[in-house]
C-alpha cells in the first residue's frame, strides 16, 4: 500500500500511467461495433478536413498555375511548328504549280507540233523569249536559239495560235523577230508579204498580206480577184507561194471583206490568230528547205 502511495506521489509515472489507461480505453471503444463516430472523432475528423482543405486549395491554384505556363509553352512550340509547315506547304504549293503551269504548256506545245507534223513535214524548235520590244518603230523580240542552233533570216515564228513574226537578226546565241505587226507596205524595212489562202479552199483563193492597221489590229489582205470564195470566218493560211513562209501557217480569221477603189479587186481585214500577247515560248519553223 506504502508503494502505491509512492507510485501516485511521482507526477511523471501517474501521468503515464493515466494515458496509458485511456489509450486502452479508446482503442478499446473504436474496436468495438459502433453506428456512429463519437463527438472527438468527428471534431477530429473534421478539423484535420478544414486544415487540408485549407492547404489544398492554394496548393492546386498554383500547380494549376505551373501547368497552364507548361501548356502555353508547348502551344508556342506546336504553333511555331505549324508556322513553319504553313510556310513549306506554300513553297511546295507554288512549286508545284510552277511544274503543273509547265507540264499543261509542254502537253499543249506537243500536241500543237505532232498535230503540224501530220500536216507537213516541218520541224519546230521551241525558242524561249528573252525580251520583247513594243515600241510602235520597232515591234520585236529577242529569243533564246541562234546561229549554233541552225537559226536563219525570215525563218517563221509561230505560237500555238498562229503566225507571230520572221527572224530578222540572227547571232550565235539569240535571235530578233519582228513582229507581224511591223508589216507595212509602204516601210522597204517591213518584213516580206505573206502569199495567203483559205484553209479548205486552197487553190480557189489568193491574197496578200502586206501590211497591219495599228489602230484597229488587224491585217489587211489585198489583190484577192474578182469572184474568189473568200467569206467572213474563213480561216486565212499562208500558201507556201514565195518560199519565205512554209505553207500552212494559221494567220487569222475573216472579218470582213470590202470591193477595192476600182472594183477590181477585194481587201479582207483579218484578225489575227497569234493576239500579240506576252508569250514565254515560241516556235521557230524549220523546212528541208531551211534546213539546208
Amino acid at each position: 500500500m506504502l508503494k502505491l502511495f509512492k507510485l501516485f506521489n511521482n507526477k511523471r509515472l501517474f501521468i503515464l500511467l493515466i494515458a496509458l489507461v485511456m489509450f486502452i480505453v479508446v482503442m478499446g471503444f473504436s474496436l468495438g461495433t459502433r453506428k456512429s463516430l463519437s463527438w472527438p472523432e468527428n471534431f477530429l475528423r473534421d478539423t484535420t478536413g478544414f486544415v487540408q482543405n485549407l492547404f489544398y486549395k492554394p496548393a492546386g491554384y498554383v500547380a494549376g498555375l505551373f501547368q497552364d505556363i507548361g501548356n502555353l509553352h508547348e502551344m508556342a512550340e506546336e504553333n511555331e511548328r505549324l508556322k513553319i509547315l504553313a510556310a513549306q506547304y506554300a513553297r511546295e504549293k507554288t512549286q508545284y504549280n510552277f511544274i503543273k503551269a509547265q507540264y499543261d504548256q509542254y502537253q499543249i506545245d506537243l500536241k500543237f507540233t505532232n498535230a503540224q507534223k501530220n500536216l507537213y513535214n516541218y520541224d519546230y524548235r521551241i525558242a524561249n523569249v528573252v525580251s520583247l520590244t513594243t515600241e510602235p518603230s520597232n515591234n520585236t523580240l529577242v529569243i533564246d536559239l541562234g546561229a549554233k542552233d541552225g537559226i536563219k533570216l525570215n525563218m517563221s515564228v509561230t505560237s500555238v495560235e498562229g503566225l507571230v513574226g520572221v527572224i530578222s537578226q540572227v547571232s550565235n546565241f539569240t535571235s530578233t523577230v519582228k513582229l507581224m505587226t511591223m508589216m507595212d507596205v509602204n516601210d522597204p524595212n517591213s518584213q516580206p508579204p505573206i502569199a495567203a489562202t483559205v484553209f479548205n479552199k486552197e487553190g480557189k483563193t489568193f491574197g496578200m498580206i502586206e501590211s497591219y492597221d495599228q489602230q484597229s489590229g488587224m491585217l489587211m489582205m489585198n489583190k484577192i480577184p474578182v469572184g474568189d470564195p473568200i467569206a467572213v470566218k474563213d480561216k486565212i493560211i499562208s500558201s507556201g507561194i514565195g518560199g519565205v513562209y512554209p505553207r500552212g501557217m494559221i494567220i487569222g480569221t475573216v472579218e470582213s471583206i470590202k470591193v477595192g477603189e476600182y472594183g477590181l479587186t477585194s481587201t479582207a481585214i483579218i484578225k489575227p490568230a497569234a493576239g500579240f500577247q506576252d508569250w514565254k515560248e515560241l516556235f521557230v519553223v524549220f523546212t528541208q528547205e531551211r534546213a539546208e
